[in-house]
């Protein structure tokens, strides 16, 4: 419905103040610059805040599957029969065997901790964190017992490049008629990557699925079955089904759980930030609501008219 002409003159007339309500004129406006800046400081913070949400999510979900299968007793011997029962669930996008632990990594009188992953070369070209962000060398030299490809970060620190050794020493030792002495294997880099987060170049590395059972003595077996799904938030549909399929026979985790400190720092974080715009909102709508009783008591007489 449209206001007439007339209508539109007597409503200006009685809106726009006066020389005596110019004050509160200046009072209504800063209440609605005020107002208008909380919403955008709103509106850009936690857009914002998604964003880096996002970003970690992808990240970090990059590296680790949205589901974890493990052995409740040990490895997994039946890992490929397993893989083939879990594919056809709603959601699944792929099944990576996969042979996890940890290491010393030693090269020219550095040494530092990593985490070792053993994956087949085809599974890990299918992640494009990696196979995308090959910085040197190649993922087709992935194979045999002696390659290995690990991040940028990590090689600048112990001083390699692709092409040289890198010794990796397990954490558990061989007995000798001399005593127990620490486990090692040298290694060739085949290849570098440079995923973005600095905690996962310089801190895991990755071998050919078969180099790792032989590094770990895991013999035919895995130590778990990583699972991709086509969105994180299918976990709560896509894990029980599983689990109640496999008769409870595994433990599987989801991406919440094997990152649960971190992910609730950040959810933490993200609600403090919205409190805190949401109370500069609030003020600033008091301050429209002080500014529209002082305009409406000063308006009392025209209105009565």
């Amino acid at each position: 419905m449209f206001f007439s002409l007339f209508e539109r003159k007597i409503a200006w007339r009685y809106l726009r103040p006066n020389r005596q309500e110019g004050f509160i004129s200046v009072i209504a406006g800063f209440s609605f610059l005020g107002i208008t800046i909380g919403v955008a400081t709103l509106i850009i913070v936690m857009s914002v805040m998604n964003g880096f949400r996002e970003e970690l999510f992808s990240k970090i979900l990059g590296f680790n599957g949205h589901l974890r299968i493990e052995g409740i007793s040990g490895h997994l011997r039946d890992f490929d029969e397993l893989a083939d029962k879990v594919r056809p669930f709603y959601g699944v996008e792929s099944v990576t065997p996969l042979v996890e632990g940890q290491a010393m990594a030693m090269s020219k009188g550095t040494a530092t901790g990593i985490i070792v992953r053993g994956v087949r070369k085809d599974d890990l070209k299918d992640r494009p964190i990696i196979s995308d962000n090959i910085v040197d060398g190649s993922l087709a030299d992935l194979e045999g017992t002696d390659a290995i490809v690990i991040g940028q970060a990590l090689a600048l620190r112990m001083g390699v490049r692709v092409g040289d050794p890198l010794t990796l020493v397990a954490p558990e030792l061989n007995a000798t008629a001399f005593g127990s002495i620490p486990r090692s294997k040298k290694y060739t880099v085949v290849g570098l990557f440079q995923s973005g987060n600095y905690e996962y170049d310089k801190g895991i590395v990755f071998l050919p699925l078969e180099a790792a059972q032989v590094f770990y003595r895991t013999g035919e077996g895995v130590t778990g079955l990583e699972i991709f799904l086509l969105s994180p938030n299918l976990v709560d549909i896509t894990a029980p089904k599983m689990a109640k399929a496999l008769n409870w026979r595994v433990n599987i985790r989801d991406w919440r759980q094997s990152n649960a400190a971190f992910f609730q720092a950040v959810n933490v974080e993200r609600n403090v930030m919205f409190l805190i715009l949401t109370l500069i909102i609030l003020i600033a709508a008091f301050n429209i609501v002080s500014s529209l009783i002082m305009l409406v008591k000063d308006k009392t007489r025209d209105i009565a008219i």
